[in-house]
């Protein structure tokens, strides 16, 4: 992919998961990849499978909630790597209750890792993006926005991101700069299994209790996002902003 070869992508919360699989897609893709979490040596494993097939990436540990520790990882983005274009917001964390057993802190804590930190990324990127008239923004909502219990604080969060985005779009559109958010639904993951636990299932048990329920009869995987992402920040993607897509396995979230 000839035109995106010199092009550099962020992912946020890439060290396992979708953030993952979405890195080492844009890897495949032709982009140079930062590969961003909140521990600097638990991004490696990430970097090295890129390596591994070829490609080119870096670690870098950052807490997004943090403004000073954001500036500083794009900045050095930028300086080893080129400069970023392609931003995915996939960084998250759940701290599940009923609102009534609900903390603050895990309200903000929440809050500060999906928003302030979409946020604060989307804020220091996107001056690269304006001035090399070209950018892909992807967030990463769930279908958990539309509603889900015991998911107060997330819920609020991911669509709070349904908003940023189509907000972002209007903004940046004028730049060459798209903005799209994707939502998934049930996918195989740490966090989905964490879950399971919250609420005593056994995992196995788990997703096969959710994949009957879906229209394609199987759980959704890490890649299934990637691939998702993929078309977002491709070249011709460039006529799609300021939509959410819902990849659910089916019609309904």
């Amino acid at each position: 992919m000839t035109q995106t070869t010199a092009r550099v992508a962020i992912v946020t919360g890439a060290a396992r998961g979708i953030g993952a699989a979405t890195a080492q897609r844009l890897a495949r893709d032709g982009f140079a990849v930062a590969v961003i979490d909140l521990e600097e040596s638990a991004a490696k494993a990430t970097v090295r499978a890129i390596e591994d097939e070829g490609g080119r990436a870096l670690a870098v540990g950052a807490d997004v909630s943090d403004a000073a520790q954001v500036d500083a990882a794009v900045t050095r983005v930028a300086e080893e790597l080129g400069p970023p274009t392609v931003l995915i917001n996939n960084a998250g964390i759940t701290r599940d209750n009923l609102i009534f057993k609900m903390a603050e802190q895990d309200w903000d804590m929440v809050m500060g890792v999906h928003l302030r930190g979409s946020f604060l990324m989307t804020r220091a990127v996107q001056k690269y993006m304006v001035e090399q008239r070209f950018g892909r923004i992807v967030n990463l909502s769930s279908t958990s926005a539309l509603g889900n219990r015991g998911q107060a604080n997330y819920s609020t969060a991911k669509a709070g991101l349904q908003g940023f985005t189509k907000t972002l779009a209007i903004e940046l559109g004028k730049f060459g700069v798209t903005v799209n958010c994707i939502a998934p639904g049930f996918i195989v993951s740490d966090m989905t299994r964490a879950t399971a636990e919250r609420i005593g299932e056994d995992w196995d048990t788990y997703v096969a209790a959710r994949a009957a329920q879906i229209p394609v009869a199987r759980a959704g995987q890490p890649e299934d996002i990637a691939n998702t992402v993929s078309f977002f920040v491709s070249e011709g993607a460039g006529f799609v902003s300021g939509q959410v897509i819902y990849v659910a396995g089916g019609p309904k979230a």
